[in-house]
């Protein structure tokens, strides 16, 4: 069974139409993508699933009903937080005037110190955990942040653009952790920009563009989509997909180094 159910959820403000319809599934320690262009949906649909925003629509984790069939009251974030659904947000949101980790402890009330420690090393900020967040590069608040929903075990962290303001490297780095937390069995549901991200880690993806769904499936399939193609790829991911399936016809030639890169 999976851990999070969503069917037909819809986020209005007012009279505009956020998300439209949406329903999606992830599995225990799944790494599923959510991409889209700017304002397609993606940061308020991760709102209403851990209880933000109001919606309507079915959303189940694990065992327990959050929203739809009848519910009358919205669970609060806090709840479902406390059910194991964690999430990150779009800016680091540290506590400035603590320690690495000691922003660890506050969200990790139940877990001992060592394992907080080791979670931060795990992360590779290990030998920060007794200083001031100040003093982290951007890229490293990031992976405090990720360490912050880690703290509390939850079963499932959804990620809001982890590796927004990171360069190349520092992305990379991000991901190889994400990666790793999703193998060791949190599933992760993960809004990105960074395609280069996103295409190399997840095992399924989901599409928005201006609320509704426009596709589904795995990185090879979502990258050969003609409508995510022109609605978010565009000509370059379409090149890629084309060259994936193509059989290998001719011998690379010195022009062809490096292509792809």
């Amino acid at each position: 069974m999976s851990l999070l159910d969503v069917e037909g959820l819809t986020v209005r403000f007012g009279g505009k139409v956020a998300v439209d319809g949406f329903d999606l599934s992830v599995e225990p320690g799944q790494l599923v993508g959510l991409i889209g262009p700017n304002g397609a949906g993606k940061t308020t649909t991760i709102d209403a699933i851990t209880g933000f925003v109001p919606s309507t629509g079915s959303i189940r984790f694990g065992d327990v009903r959050l929203a739809g069939q009848g519910q009358r009251r919205r669970i609060p974030p806090t709840a479902r937080a406390r059910l194991g659904l964690a999430r990150t947000w779009q800016g680091a949101d540290l506590f400035g005037d603590l320690t690495v980790l000691e922003n660890l402890q506050v969200a990790g009330e139940r877990t001992d110190e060592a394992t907080l420690r080791q979670m931060l090393a795990d992360l590779d900020v290990g030998e920060f955990a007794d200083g001031p967040v100040s003093s982290l590069s951007h890229g490293q608040r990031k992976l405090v942040g990720v360490g912050r929903a880690l703290a509390s075990n939850p079963k499932m962290i959804c990620m809001d653009e982890p590796a927004a303001g990171l360069d190349t490297i520092e992305s990379q780095h991000l991901g190889t952790r994400i990666r790793a937390i999703a193998d060791a069995g949190t599933a992760v549901l993960l809004v990105d920009h960074d395609m280069g991200l996103v295409l190399s880690i997840c095992d399924y993806l989901y599409v928005l563009d201006f609320g509704v769904m426009i596709a589904k499936g795995t990185t090879s399939q979502i990258r050969a989509d003609s409508r995510v193609i022109e609605a978010y790829l565009g000509k370059r991911h379409e090149k890629d997909a084309a060259d994936e399936q193509a059989p290998a016809a001719r011998a690379p030639s010195d022009g062809d180094a490096g292509a792809g890169a």
